[in-house]
């Protein structure tokens, strides 16, 4: 089984490679780049893509990278994508590639198309750049690897807990799941600079904590709620024994959650 460092690795060059793809899709699709150059790229071993059907699955992807890996970089990321609200006319420097996506254009007086899609294009260069230094970030002994170690352990004690569950130890089983969810829990609020006033925070302090700070949405909140009643019930004499169902259910829960909220 790939270790979370080995994923990371590997998905970290995937979207590398896509981002100058997109770079170079977007230059063949805005009229940029000439037939001669089109093959010179083909004949490099790129391949040519659709920008509107490819961009936003790289990008919400790339997003979780470059938050995980060089988190001061992510405004920067976020802003070339995203459309300025505030903003009170299109320019070159706040044409974003949301616009691009949109197909946005504007015209002069005389009819002259005075920003268009093009204006994007170094936009995507430099998001293709970022995940690039994301990817030396990696490579290099400056990069913390203690996130990816702690996720390695997390998919170790989800394991024990699985085999406990399954071998009968269903209280213990659900205890050992619970202590993950509230490590990441507890992670993702340090990630986001967020302390709790109590000293030993519970799963629900925690997950309130985020969902106050709009870390969490209303959905995830009480799916979340839900699997810190199931950990409770493992965890504290109850008038019943948990099932070894709802010690399934926490697991695979707290699975979704790692993936997800961070």
């Amino acid at each position: 089984m790939a270790t979370q460092f080995e994923k990371l690795k590997t998905e970290l060059n995937e979207l590398s490679k896509m981002g100058i793809q997109l770079y170079y899709s977007m230059c063949k699709e805005c009229g940029e780049i000439d037939a001669s150059m089109i093959k010179n790229i083909e004949d490099a071993g790129w391949v040519f893509v659709s920008v509107n059907e490819e961009y936003q699955k790289w990008y919400t992807k790339a997003y979780r990278v470059v938050s995980q890996i060089i988190p001061e970089r992510l405004p920067e990321f976020e802003s070339l994508y995203k459309t300025d609200p505030k903003r009170k006319e299109i320019t070159y420097v706040n044409y974003s590639i949301y616009d691009y996506l949109l197909g946005v254009q504007t015209k002069n007086g005389y009819g002259d198309i005075k920003r268009s899609r093009s204006d994007a294009i170094p936009k995507m260069e430099t998001q293709s750049k970022i995940i690039s230094s994301a990817k030396e970030r990696f490579k290099s002994v400056l990069f913390d690897i203690k996130d990816i170690l702690q996720a390695d352990l997390f998919d170790t004690e989800l394991e024990t807990a699985k085999e406990l569950n399954k071998k009968g130890f269903i209280r213990a089983g659900g205890a050992v799941a619970g202590v993950i969810l509230e490590k990441h829990l507890s992670h993702v609020c340090s990630l986001h600079s967020l302390k709790s006033r109590k000293a030993h925070p519970s799963i629900a302090e925690y997950n309130q904590l985020l969902k106050d700070n709009e870390i969490l949405d209303t959905p995830m909140w009480r799916f979340i709620q839900h699997l810190g009643d199931i950990r409770n019930l493992c965890d504290h004499s109850k008038d019943r024994e948990p099932t070894k169902e709802e010690v399934g259910e926490l697991i695979v829960g707290i699975e979704k959650v790692i993936k997800t909220v961070f």
